[in-house]
């Protein structure tokens, strides 16, 4: 039987493949493809190479792209080295990778400065978790390209937060956004990726991905009190974290938001919209 392979995950195309698919795959030819480097905050990533297609995820600043396709109309194909999603990118988003990344934005949202000064007008914004290179720290500022951000919202690459579930619940009021991945608008999945990814954890990008690759399968008591804080709650095509044994967070087209609310109540409406739990999965913390 042929090898089965998630076309979220698998740069593979009728006519077109990666290369280190060849012998795997059936394509009309194979490419090897070419590194890039997302320029702006944050890049979309969409399922076809249209302006109104719905978006699947984003590509954050200074995350390496592996390119296999760009086309005359300004799109370009391939894979988030971050997760190995593969998509749609405006070519225009992207750019020969420059200096190895130092540091990350762990603020929800950064200004970017002209100079080393609060009171110049900023020339844009950075989400938490896109990578910049510094070769200058200061005590307020530090330098990123053409542009200055405040030092204390930044961290080393390495650096990891104490707690996933704090991080998710500092996105409380975010705007819900199908495919989104920052304080601008998120989705329930893109929510536990980028607070598990803070806390240096990788984390598949869709929740059915999640429920089957992340932590260990636990058995909820009828009251759910046997849950614990950083348990990750499944339905069809929906993800929860449990901040504790009665209130989760997650992000959700029902309030359109970020919300952290009773874990019962959420239950009871998901139920009555006609979805069941499917698992929950224990992630140490």
């Amino acid at each position: 039987m042929a090898e089965r392979f998630d076309p979220r995950v698998t740069a593979v195309r009728p006519d077109l493949a990666a290369r280190y698919l060849e012998g795997k795959v059936a394509a009309a030819r194979f490419v090897d493809g070419i590194a890039r480097e997302v320029l702006d905050a944050q890049a979309p990533v969409r399922g076809i190479p249209a302006l109104d297609a719905p978006l699947v995820t984003e590509a954050l600043r200074g995350e390496r792209v592996t390119v296999y396709e760009e086309t005359d109309e300004g799109w370009c194909w391939g894979q988030l080295d971050s997760d190995g999603y593969v998509g749609w990118l405006p070519a225009n988003a992207l750019g020969t990778p420059g200096p190895q990344p130092t540091h990350k934005v762990k603020a929800l949202r950064t200004l970017v400065y002209p100079a080393p000064n609060v009171k110049q007008p900023p020339l844009g914004t950075l989400p938490m978790g896109a990578r910049v290179a510094t070769p200058s720290i200061q005590a307020e500022f530090a330098a990123v390209g053409t542009g200055f951000v405040p030092s204390r919202h930044l961290a080393e690459l390495d650096a990891c937060e104490a707690d996933f579930v704090a991080v998710a619940e500092r996105f409380a009021g975010t705007p819900y956004l199908w495919g989104g991945k920052t304080s601008l608008g998120i989705d329930c999945s893109g929510l536990v990726q980028m607070s598990l990814n803070a806390a240096g954890r990788g984390c598949p990008r869709d929740s059915d991905m999640q429920e089957q690759g992340l932590g260990a399968s636990v058995r909820p008591a009828p009251d759910f009190t046997n849950l614990q804080r950083g348990d990750l709650m499944f339905w069809k095509g929906h993800v929860a974290i449990v901040a504790n044994s009665t209130t989760i967070v997650h992000a959700n087209a029902f309030q359109m938001a970020v919300a952290i609310e009773p874990l019962a109540g959420a239950v009871a409406r998901i139920r009555a919209a006609g979805s069941e739990l499917t698992g929950v999965k224990r992630i140490a913390i």
